[in-house]
């Protein structure tokens, strides 16, 4: 995510024909060299046959990818007298090369560019970007950089040595525009009144949730609904996350601010969720940055995997640490996960029974540790629909109207405290979220009662301002907090 920047020098020297690359790169990095020699002499140009030291610097990072090939292959016709660029240093590089001298498009183009503008704004010395034809669109999602797109060596070559301006490259304007996101409608879902309006509600505040009951009820449902009722994502949101999905090759134009859903499947090792490798990179976590992660059937996840997830929950980044390498991802996710009572999926069904035993129920459930419960913000009980419920035609209210009342919560909490209520730390909810002496009552005996944590007392609060923020109150009332309670004492049988 930082993508420090590499500079890359080129040494020509008397001696026996040789081409070093130094400066910590690795196989893909040392491939340059056939690379670069054969997309030279197939453009037209003349490859000296000279001692050739490529350094690439800072020499302690170590270099991965095809991107260095562009950069490489002008130092080699700068050093060697074929191009003279006065004004090189004012454009920025990157680029794999064919054997025919074409471009071809690099992997987190937009990371790039966008960590490399950054900290050229804050140096003022930004620089002009040069970068393959494929990648250009998502680079230039950054509005104030200058992308310049590029099909082939001989088209950055005479960019460079041109004086017309006629000859040189054409700079990339940004057509990408913002097309709203194509889930489905919650109008979709018949019934399920308590856990819509919990939805709502985590949705409104960025609240976690995890959904319990019978299968066939509409957990699922409603969690693929989520997105669709999210506020829309600013330009810092957008960019952050795309960025990160540019890491993994990921990023897709057509996807541009809309929030990521990531549903990743129930087999999923530690390092899926977190991230990882060699070489790390980011997991689901940071996948869904500013978006959602839909864990479907928790208890089916191994117990050691979701426990990876409990810093994320609280800190909103994650840091992966190898003996050569240590990278931080952003991962300001919302979990949303669903589960089935029991193994059978029928404890405390209506009209079917549970075929389970106790200990088998214990089990279960017990894959859930209470640690990561009593980060979830809500808990829910998703029951099974009445034949009514299913048969009738009535209209249920649509992704759009619920959206607009979470977009002016949503509002409501930024003017107040400049963050959504599921990130306020224990200093902001004692200046924001005072309850009033009823509510502050009925806490005291919800925590006498229920035995809560301190975490839970908090989150329970949080909730509750998110459910005022929805009601225009200013103030946190008793009938705010007792829905709060219910959304956290939905599951007793998992305490």
């Amino acid at each position: 995510m930082e993508a420090p920047e590499v500079t890359v020098e080129v040494h020509l020297a008397n001696g026996l024909p040789t081409f070093t690359i130094v400066g910590l790169p690795d196989t893909e990095v040392r491939e340059s060299k056939d690379r670069v020699r054969a997309a030279l002499l197939n453009t037209g140009f003349e490859f000296p046959a000279r001692r050739i030291t490529v350094n690439l610097a800072p020499a302690d990072l170590p270099k991965e990818s095809g991107r260095f090939d562009l950069a490489i292959a002008l130092g080699i016709l700068v050093a060697s007298g074929q191009l003279h660029a006065p004004d090189l240093s004012h454009y920025e590089f990157a680029g794999e090369l064919s054997l025919s001298g074409e471009l071809r498009p690099i992997r987190a183009a937009l990371a790039m560019t966008y960590a490399m503008y950054r900290s050229g704004s804050n140096s003022g010395l930004a620089r002009a970007f040069i970068l393959p034809t494929a990648n250009a669109a998502e680079a230039a999602l950054i509005s104030e950089a200058v992308i310049y797109p590029a099909r082939t060596l001989l088209e950055v070559y005479t960019h460079l040595a041109a004086s017309q301006p006629e000859a040189k490259l054409a700079r990339y304007k940004n057509t990408v525009l913002f097309t709203p996101c194509s889930t489905s409608d919650f109008s979709e879902v018949k019934g399920q009144a308590q856990a819509k309006r919990a939805m709502e509600t985590a949705a409104a505040g960025g609240h976690s949730v995890l959904m319990v009951g019978p299968p066939g009820t509409g957990k699922s449902m409603l969690a693929t609904r989520l997105p669709g009722i999210l506020p829309p994502m600013g330009e810092a949101e957008a960019l952050e996350s795309a960025a990160v999905q540019s890491l993994t090759g990921s990023f897709s134009l057509a996807r541009w601010r809309q929030r990521p859903f990531r549903s990743p499947h129930h087999t999923a090792s530690g390092v899926a969720l977190v991230g990882g490798g060699s070489i790390p990179r980011p997991g689901e976590i940071s996948l869904a940055n500013h978006g959602v992660l839909f864990l479907d059937e928790l208890p089916e996840f191994d117990k050691k995997v979701l426990e990876v997830l409990r810093e994320p929950l609280e800190t909103g980044r994650i840091t992966i640490s190898r003996a050569a390498r240590q990278a931080e991802f952003p991962c300001q996710f919302q979990l949303i996960a669903a589960m089935n009572p029991c193994p059978c999926g029928y404890l405390g069904h209506a009209t079917r029974a549970c075929r389970c035993t106790p200990d088998g129920i214990a089990r279960y459930q017990g894959k859930i540790s209470g640690p990561l419960l009593d980060r979830i913000d809500l808990q829910i009980q998703v029951a099974a629909l009445t034949e009514e419920e299913l048969m009738r035609s009535n209209e249920e209210e649509s992704s759009a109207q619920i959206a607009e009342r979470v977009v002016l919560a949503r509002d409501k909490q930024y003017q107040r405290q400049g963050k959504a209520n599921a990130q306020l730390e224990v200093a902001d909810i004692t200046q924001f979220c005072q309850p009033t002496n009823d509510a502050e009552k009925l806490l005291r005996d919800a925590i006498r009662r229920l035995n809560w944590s301190a975490r839970a007392y908090h989150r329970v609060l949080k909730v509750a301002r998110t459910i005022a923020d929805l009601a225009h109150a200013d103030q946190i009332d008793a009938q705010h907090v007792a829905v709060a309670i219910q959304y956290r004492r939905a599951l007793p049988q998992l305490h």
